[in-house]
């Protein structure tokens, strides 16, 4: 199982730190460490912090200090790493301290999660519902990937999860079953051929659904490696699973950008102190940019004013470095870790 949370945590950090807060940073400790005076006053800030429904807000670091406000205030997400690490921080202590406060907390984050799952399998970025993109099936920031990982320790770990009823566990494998079906349903194809997801698809027609003015319609290079490691994580997967990766995977490759690296360069007078621009090194690894156009595979970037434009020196200096629009996430699963998932699921070759 650690080597299962050791992929959640790098969903998570590999590319996006927001969700690095007191709890996920605590979630590797020896056991006694759960009970001593450090982890409850944690954990006491982190029951504080639960909204009344059962999840956590995001953006905060729900572990550093106590909520003071009215908890009706509070609203629960899954984005940003977002009550998934509350959750698995209680987990942990109510394995050592066995204070039942952990552990109706814990049943009552878990309740909303399975309660939140479409019928079709996603999940949305906040529950109950908002009313603007937030309603969409949400791939944004490894928020799915996030979810399901989680619910699948759930269901398999016992050491740390085994006071979960067994008919909570056994939803929690069927939600994750469901996930990896509306992950093979959303995939987007192109010419018949199987490409990757967008960050948001619409939960009725799973159609890709644009989000943020900035963030268009469009092929992820970024979040659809966590759902890649999503399928790659699936037990004895079946063909559809393997082709859907496969299909992945040769769509990363086809559209890496080679030759060029982004420099910050310090600015004075603008929004965060620098200017950040695309240069061309021969040299450099390839990068992947964050949004493709559906139907062409061009980068593509937009201003708060989402008119698309094909160079990222074409946007405003604000949304210009606010954003990471170009990166490196699926470099380390097309050298290393696609290949030796290949390796395992290959075919034998028959022989004549």
């Amino acid at each position: 199982m650690k080597q299962l949370l050791a992929i959640v945590l790098m969903l998570v950090l590999s590319s996006f730190t927001f969700g690095y807060t007191s709890a996920s940073k605590h979630l590797d400790e020896k056991d006694d460490w759960y009970k001593s005076d450090e982890a409850k006053t944690l954990a006491g800030n982190l029951l504080s912090w639960q909204a009344p429904e059962g999840g956590w807000p995001k953006n905060i670091d729900t572990g550093a200090a106590p909520y003071k406000g009215d908890p009706p205030t509070l609203h629960s997400t899954f984005d940003n790493g977002a009550t998934t690490f509350e959750l698995r921080y209680l987990a942990k202590m109510y394995d050592a301290t066995k204070d039942a406060k952990y552990k109706e907390a814990f049943e009552k984050g878990l309740d909303l999660i399975l309660k939140a799952q479409y019928e079709n399998g996603g999940w949305p970025q906040y529950y109950p519902l908002g009313k603007d993109y937030s309603h969409y099936i949400t791939f944004n920031d490894g928020a799915m990937a996030r979810l399901m990982f989680f619910l699948r320790d759930v269901a398999k770990d016992d050491a740390t999860f085994g006071f979960v009823a067994p008919e909570k566990r056994s939803a929690c494998r069927t939600a994750w079953d469901k996930g990896v079906e509306c992950i093979l349903k959303c995939q987007v194809k192109e010419d018949g051929k199987l490409t990757v997801w967008c960050a948001q698809h619409d939960e009725k027609t799973l159609e890709p659904r644009p989000a943020r003015t900035f963030e268009p319609i469009s092929l992820s290079g970024s979040e659809s490696v966590g759902i890649v490691h999503v399928l790659m994580n699936v037990e004895n997967p079946s063909p559809e699973v393997i082709a859907a990766v496969d299909g992945a995977v040769a769509w990363f490759d086809k559209v890496k950008i080679p030759g060029i690296k982004v420099e910050d360069r310090k600015q004075e007078g603008t929004p965060k102190g620098f200017e950040r621009f695309v240069v061309k090194d021969p040299s450099a690894p390839p990068m992947w940019a964050r949004f493709y156009e559906i139907g062409t595979n061009k980068p593509i970037f937009s201003d708060r004013d989402s008119v698309i434009k094909y160079d990222l020196s074409e946007i405003g200096v604000e949304r210009r470095t606010g954003y990471k629009w170009l990166g490196y996430w699926p470099a380390n699963l097309i050298a290393k870790e696609y290949p030796e998932w290949k390796a395992k699921h290959a075919k034998p070759v028959e022989k004549d």
